[in-house]
């Protein structure tokens, strides 16, 4: 058997009870508010309540990576109010997972997300960094450069 046919050591799935959101926050709370310094009380919002949030676990329990799906009015104020547009947001992978897919994975998991919820796009605010790795999984970049939480990102969108 090849190793590209063993299955990933994690499983990406929606969360489904309080556990599971209180999970994705503390992914979050590690890889943006500890590690990249963005202000605890810009990190969540008020759209976190409506929102579907998705997660990565571990074989061991751990949780690896999270993110989040807005849809409806709460995607509306982040796509400019297009109809069938979700919003991909909260992307976050551990230090520990980087570099073993859950990245991928966690985008996948929330484009299915968004299929389920009859939506024909995706789109995100991407940290300039990062814009190769949406690039690879098919979002294509428009509008200029701009700051969030002191970083620097671009808007991006995938046909689903």
């Amino acid at each position: 058997m090849s190793p590209s046919s063993n299955p990933p050591p994690y499983v990406v799935r929606v969360a489904e009870d309080p556990a599971d959101r209180e999970a994705c926050f503390a992914v979050r709370k590690e890889v943006f508010v500890v590690e990249q310094r963005v202000p605890e009380d810009l990190e969540y919002d008020a759209y976190d309540a409506g929102a579907v949030h998705v997660l990565a676990m571990g074989e061991d329990g751990r949780t690896l990576g999270a993110g989040r799906l807005l849809h409806g009015g709460a995607a509306a104020v982040k796509t400019g109010g297009e109809a069938g547009v979700g919003s991909l947001g909260r992307l976050a992978v551990v230090r520990a997972a980087r570099g073993l897919g859950v990245g991928v994975a966690l985008v996948r998991g929330i484009e299915d997300a968004a299929r389920a919820r009859g939506l024909t796009a995706v789109d995100l605010h991407a940290q300039t960094h990062a814009l190769g790795f949406y690039e690879r999984l098919g979002y294509v970049a428009y509008g200029p450069e701009f700051p969030d939480a002191g970083i620097a990102h671009r808007a991006m969108r995938r046909s689903l």
